[in-house]
């Protein structure tokens, strides 16, 4: 396995002690289905490939739909997840000063228990934040302050929980500048980065990895180029950055290769940094098609192979795994069935293609 070393980083998380979770049964959906043994679980076959885990985020929309939850915190199935909006900041400060875990609980206590590892997401973005943040002008000084009691107090109440860390999530544009918000106006540029990173190493477990998360990164470009320029300033001024997160929001018709997508992790890879892809999925035009469904089962193949083949590619998270709670339609409207899973939670080419990349590595 190309991870042995990351054993002591996972043997310190908080993980349950419970039985492992049986593996789910597969006829073409799940429950009362007959366990067909030539499908287990993606996270068991992801590990047989060498990779440290596969795993999905969760929303805490469907957390009372007992079908959804049985396959979310199954860890044959995944062995990792992502709270998808419960540990961002909106949530989790929604008042200055007063913090509130409800809803990240609601994701990472049953994942404990599951025996699941964390991706933890995220201490810093553009988006999502409060309006007691966003309504003020701020100082320099005055947004340092409140950035690093954000990131103590998150940190160190999940110091335990986290295998990693998205620190900073999509601070570039697309051409490789800096994007223009709340944080790169006050600071005068892309300083809070590096000491959104410094206060994260501070607070966090000495073992939890550090992340630059973005997307549009998954093919050398001019954002990807950037990252890689900001790792290497980081590393010569100390800044402390374990890895990179690419997170492959992709689209039929216009995704990239294989090797795109391999060159891309290579090149952060060599710098000896870690990656994942932390937000797989790959929206269609409606109404699907086979020909579609066809080809999105070759990107999400080809997406994970790229992962399973690279230096230091960790694991593979898919952005949720049922079409029905996926993000893409709301945002991009005559755009979905992005996951593995369709409305009735039946596996999907892309779930075969994925198992198969994985089963053959």
């Amino acid at each position: 396995m190309k991870f042995d070393v990351l054993a002591t980083a996972i043997a310190s998380l908080s993980l349950a002690t419970a039985a492992p979770a049986p593996e789910p049964g597969f006829g073409h959906g799940y429950g009362g289905h007959k366990q067909n043994l030539k499908y287990p679980g993606l996270d068991v076959l992801a590990k047989r490939a060498g990779l440290l885990y596969f795993g999905t985020a969760i929303d805490n929309v469907v957390l009372n739909d007992t079908r959804y939850t049985s396959i979310a915190f199954n860890r044959s199935e995944f062995g990792q997840v992502t709270p998808a909006n419960g540990q961002k900041w909106m949530y989790i400060e929604p008042e200055r000063n007063v913090f509130n875990y409800t809803m990240a609980n609601e994701i990472v206590i049953p994942s404990k228990k599951a025996g699941q590892i964390r991706r933890c997401h995220n201490f810093i973005w553009h988006n999502q934040l409060p309006d007691w943040l966003t309504s003020k002008n701020y100082t320099k000084a005055e947004l340092t302050s409140i950035l690093e009691n954000h990131i103590k107090h998150e940190a160190t109440y999940f110091k335990n929980d986290c295998y990693a860390w998205d620190v900073v999530n999509e601070a570039l544009n697309d051409d490789g500048t800096w994007r223009q918000d709340i944080w790169s106006n006050t600071f005068g540029g892309p300083e809070y980065i590096a000491l959104a990173f410094k206060f994260a190493r501070k607070y966090v477990s000495r073992n939890t990895r550090l992340y630059y998360n973005d997307y549009n990164i998954e093919t050398v470009n001019n954002k990807s180029l950037a990252v890689v320029a900001m790792v290497k300033d980081f590393q010569k001024r100390g800044v402390p950055i374990d890895g990179v997160g690419l997170q492959a929001h992709f689209t039929v018709g216009r995704s990239p290769t294989y090797d795109q997508v391999s060159a891309s992790i290579a090149q952060f890879n060599k710098l000896g940094l870690e990656t994942a892809l932390t937000e797989l999925d790959v929206r269609v035009a409606l109404p699907d098609t086979p020909a579609q469904q066809a080809d999105q089962a070759k990107i999400y193949a080809d997406s994970v192979k790229a992962c399973v083949d690279a230096r230091d590619c960790v694991g593979v998270t898919v952005w949720d795994f049922w079409d029905p709670v996926s993000w893409v339609p709301s945002t991009f409207p005559g755009n979905g069935d992005a996951d593995l899973l369709d409305a009735n939670f039946t596996r999907k080419p892309a779930y075969y293609a994925v198992s198969d990349i994985l089963r053959d590595d």
